[in-house]
């Protein structure tokens, strides 16, 4: 491993932490797979225990032989030498690496990992009973928090819709205490229709029902987590009596489409008290992974 004390936050070497957003990290090797860069010590050493190549490490200080310790040293365990020789270990100091937030309090410690391919979704569903469906969900926060409350509430694997935060982004990784990288997960593509209106540029619908249809045709039940006239209650013992479940969940605010809902097996409400309509998605989700995937 390459160690380089550094002074200037702004050096190009420095962009794929600075300067780079998600999606040009994703497209970072186009066409090939791209990077992702992960935050504290914690969710690093995970990504690591999970195969994440290693590409290079960002470090305060004071921290190098602190939090960094342990990454350094399961990197130069685990690692095979032709990757561990190419890993560069970037030191400065805590002023520096505050501007990287524009807070003072920083995690002391950023990678930079290689992504890894994403299984189609027919593959991904193989041997798993138990689906949680994050429906263009943006807010990565959310996202993180979801995936977290499924590995702890015993979810076989998240499927995402293409409008979907991607769970490697920093937030979201960092939300979900690396968890994203100990979850299975994947995208599934939602529903395309052309019109038929015989003009040389068919208007191009996403109908959102395609990935519905394609999770029943894998044996699974599905349930809409939605407010409406006909939802059954979160604890109704036809939601534990399926097989194969897969529970659906909504961005915040706008809630799952109305075809999405209608698509599905079941519309799944948690009653409420104090006239209070709805929890936020993160905590509906850790209420419905208990319920309803609970034995």
């Amino acid at each position: 491993m390459n160690y380089i004390h550094i002074d200037d936050i702004n050096l190009p070497e420095l962009e794929v932490y600075t300067k780079l957003s998600e999606v040009q990290l994703l497209r970072y090797f186009e066409p090939d797979i791209g990077v992702f860069v992960s935050e504290s010590a914690n969710v690093v050493l995970r990504a690591l225990e999970a195969g994440y190549e290693p590409i290079s490490l960002l470090v305060e200080d004071e921290r190098l032989e602190k939090e960094a310790r342990p990454v350094i040293d399961m990197i130069e365990a685990a690692c095979p030498k032709e990757i561990k020789d190419k890993v560069t270990v970037y030191i400065a100091g805590h002023e520096l690496l505050k501007d990287l937030t524009g807070y003072a309090l920083v995690r002391g410690l950023w990678a930079v990992l290689r992504r890894k391919p994403l299984p189609a979704l027919s593959d991904f569903c193989k041997n798993k009973n138990k689906l949680a469906v994050l429906y263009d969900i943006m807010n990565p926060t959310n996202a993180g928090a979801i995936i977290r409350s499924a590995a702890a509430l015993g979810v076989d694997g998240v499927v995402l819709t293409s409008g979907s935060v991607n769970p490697l982004s920093r937030r979201s990784a960092r939300v979900s205490m690396g968890t994203v990288f100990q979850v299975p997960w994947t995208f599934g593509e939602k529903e395309r229709e052309e019109d038929n209106d015989n003009t040389d540029h068919a208007e191009v619908k996403g109908s959102g029902t395609g990935l519905i249809k394609q999770l029943h045709g894998f044996g699974y039940t599905t349930v809409a987590m939605a407010l409406t006239d006909d939802s059954v209650s979160v604890d109704d013992p036809r939601l534990k009596a399926a097989e194969k479940i897969a529970i659906v969940l909504g961005t915040e605010g706008d809630g799952l489409p109305e075809e999405v809902i209608k698509a599905c097996t079941y519309t799944v409400k948690i009653p409420m008290s104090h006239n209070v309509d709805s929890l936020n998605v993160a905590a509906a989700s850790a209420v419905a992974f208990w319920e309803i995937l609970k034995r």
